[in-house]
């Protein structure tokens, strides 16, 4: 994951926002609920949601936006391998959420 955030450097540091807080804020509300977790069963603000890129990128989004000391959130890419990835820019756009009590035993996933 890649996030860029914008806004004007600080005057006394030159910082947008400084980047070890940046990175603890991103640990905290993303890579430590998800890495190595079971992304449909494990982690609540994904369940129900497909976790494609495209949908990891915008609940990413939603996870990040509010949290940011300063500067704004302004584009997360999400690499699925080095050939594919996704990236958002915060535009309103709605996931829909299936009801995994639904799911069939085989862990199918109806559309």
């Amino acid at each position: 994951m890649e996030v860029t955030v914008k806004g004007l450097p600080d005057p006394l540091t030159g910082y947008v926002i400084d980047l070890k807080r940046l990175k603890d804020l991103l640990d905290e509300a993303v890579i430590d609920k998800v890495d190595h977790k079971h992304l449909n069963y494990d982690v609540d603000f994904l369940r129900g949601i497909i976790p494609t890129v495209e949908n990891l990128c915008v609940v990413f989004w939603q996870q990040i936006e509010h949290r940011l000391p300063s500067g704004e959130l302004h584009c997360i890419k999400v690499y699925e391998s080095d050939q594919n990835m996704a990236e958002y820019f915060g535009q309103p756009v709605s996931i829909p959420r299936y009801d995994l009590s639904q799911a069939p035993s085989s862990m199918e996933i109806p559309v």
